[in-house]
């Protein structure tokens, strides 16, 4: 694996809320930075960004010329990823991708950094971030994972519109605004539909129990992400999931109620032990309950509810929240540059 003591950093996709979020985590962790470049479509090249490195104006991804960098932070999709991530690998860079384009690329790592570090070592120039939803749910499996071994899990998770960019958080803003010209009809129904083509139905003050696209067997493409990267990510290609991904109307932090079962029963009190000491956690007891508005803003993932099993005994459920935008997504980008580095 590469090492830099001070590399030169290109963020793919700076203009976007990842890339925009991924440059202000930069800057708060003291990331050290010799040259700093910010890319993005035509559309945005030529924009002149303020950052704590000075102004940079934002080059066009498709006529860079990737020379010198050392780590690429690229949140651009998965179209342009799958073009462009080889040309900057091939030139010297090492690639950390938020897409879903390398994901199930059994040459390229999954990597949650705190979970499964030790997998960024054996990288060929390009490193996957895993889907935002998986990632905050292994916060609390993957401690539990190495603790017990799991068997099977059922997850439901509680997506935020930033998931889907900042035209998320703009159609909800809307779809709010159109529904609060007349709110009796949030209760006795007769609603005008707000029209729009990001979400199959109105995100504003409603429920969609369908956060992406359907795909294969009637799943969605984020539910199959939640099979597919935890098992990657844990390497246990046997445990069995059991998604349900929905997207509701908040602006950021991506909620997972799961309930897991293990290779031996496990207790509450360990459940609890285990949590209470896995990184970049916050385990939040009793009444004390984590919410998206609390996991706003910050690096950690945000546990509670955690409860033994009725149906089955030996099992645990809790919930976990994280900043989508954050863990999610930019921060834990960074973090893994940061393994990066020779220290």
């Amino acid at each position: 694996m590469k090492r830099f003591a001070k590399p030169s950093v290109a963020v793919v996709g700076a203009t976007g809320v990842v890339g925009q979020t991924m440059q202000s985590i930069l800057s708060e962790r003291d990331y050290p930075i010799e040259n700093l470049r910010l890319l993005a479509s035509s559309r945005s090249a030529g924009t002149v960004i303020e950052t704590p490195w000075g102004s940079i104006t934002v080059e066009d991804l498709a006529e860079a010329d990737p020379s010198g960098i050392d780590v690429a932070l690229f949140s651009a999709g998965g179209g342009r990823s799958k073009e462009h991530a080889p040309r900057f690998a091939a030139a010297g860079a090492t690639v950390i991708d938020n897409s879903s384009a390398f994901r199930r690329d059994p040459d390229v790592p999954l990597v949650v950094a705190q979970v499964n570090d030790i997998a960024i070592e054996d990288n060929r120039g390009i490193v996957a971030n895993p889907n935002c939803t998986t990632m905050a749910l292994m916060m609390a499996a993957g401690p539990l994972h190495r603790a017990a071994g799991i068997d099977r899990m059922v997850a439901m998770s509680y997506q935020a519109t930033s998931g889907s960019g900042q035209n998320g958080i703009a159609t909800l803003e809307r779809e709010n605004d159109w529904f609060e010209r007349d709110r009796r009809t949030l209760q006795h129904g007769g609603w005008e539909d707000p029209g729009g083509d990001l979400y199959q139905r109105p995100i504003g003050y409603n429920v969609l129990p369908m956060a992406g696209s359907i795909t294969e067997q009637g799943y969605t493409d984020e539910e199959w992400k939640l099979v597919h990267e935890t098992r990657r990510i844990l390497n246990a290609p046997a445990i069995r999931v059991e998604p349900t991904c929905v997207r509701v109307p908040t602006v950021v932090g991506h909620g997972i109620a799961a309930t897991m079962f293990f290779d031996r029963p496990v207790s509450l009190s360990e459940a609890k032990s285990v949590l209470a000491d896995a990184p970049g956690t916050q385990l939040w007891e009793d009444d004390h309950v984590p919410t998206p508005l609390d996991s706003a803003g910050i690096d950690d993932a945000l546990i509670g509810r955690v409860r033994e099993t009725v149906g089955e005994s030996g099992g645990i459920s809790l919930w976990v929240v994280a900043d989508n935008l954050r863990k999610g997504a930019a921060l834990n980008a960074v973090q893994l540059a940061e393994l990066l580095l020779d220290r």
